[in-house]
C-alpha cells in the first residue's frame, strides 16, 4: 500500500512538473509573439 501512494505521489509531481513547464512555454511563445505584433506595427 505504501509502494501505492509513493508511486501516485511520484506521478503527480512530474504531471505537476509537465504542466509548469507548459505554462513556461506558453508565457515565451506569448511574449514572442507580442513582440513580433509590435514590429509588424511600427
Amino acid at each position: 500500500m505504501t509502494y501505492l501512494i509513493a508511486s501516485n505521489v511520484v506521478v503527480w509531481l512530474g504531471i505537476g512538473g509537465y504542466l509548469f513547464f507548459l505554462a513556461m512555454g506558453q508565457k515565451k511563445l506569448e511574449k514572442k509573439i507580442r513582440q513580433l505584433e509590435v514590429m509588424h506595427h511600427e
